[in-house]
C-alpha cells in the first residue's frame, strides 16, 4: 500500500466543527449517558464511523493522515459528534464506562473505518 503523506487543513475547513466536536453542551449528564449507550453498541458506533469517513473529507484527511496521533480515538469522537452533537471531552469520559470487551469491539470498528478511509483515499475515491 502506498504511503499516505500527512495532510493539513485549517480548522475552519474541518467538518467536525459544525458537529460540536470541540464545543460544549448544557446538560453534560444527558450527553454522557447518550455517549455511553452509543459507544457501547459497536455496530451502531461503527456505522457512524463509516459515515464520517465518507462525509468528512477535510477532517478525515487532516486527522487520519496523521499516523502518530490516536486515530481510533479521533474517529470515535467524530462519530459521536456527527451522530449526537456530543463534544469529544464527554466521549472520553464515556469510554471509561465501557467494559473491556466493548472497548475492544469499538476499537475494532475504528480500525475497520480507518482502513476503509485509507483504501478509498489511495484509490482517489474521496
Amino acid at each position: 500500500m502506498s504511503k499516505i503523506e500527512r495532510i493539513f487543513h485549517p480548522y475552519w475547513d474541518w467538518e467536525e466543527i459544525d458537529s460540536n466536536m470541540w464545543g460544549t453542551v448544557e446538560d453534560k449528564a444527558k450527553y454522557l449517558e447518550a455517549a455511553i449507550e452509543f459507544t457501547g453498541d459497536a455496530e451502531l458506533y461503527g456505522s457512524w464511523m463509516i459515515k464520517v469517513v465518507k462525509s468528512w473529507k477535510y477532517s478525515c484527511e487532516h486527522n487520519l493522515s496523521h499516523k502518530s496521533q490516536n486515530r481510533q480515538a479521533w474517529i470515535g469522537h467524530a462519530a459521536c459528534a456527527m451522530a449526537l452533537g456530543c463534544p469529544e471531552d464527554i466521549v472520553r469520559k464515556a469510554w471509561w464506562h465501557l467494559t473491556k470487551e466493548q472497548q475492544d469491539e469499538a476499537n475494532k470498528k475504528a480500525d475497520e473505518a480507518i482502513a476503509l478511509w485509507e483504501e478509498l483515499f489511495l484509490r482517489g475515491e474521496l
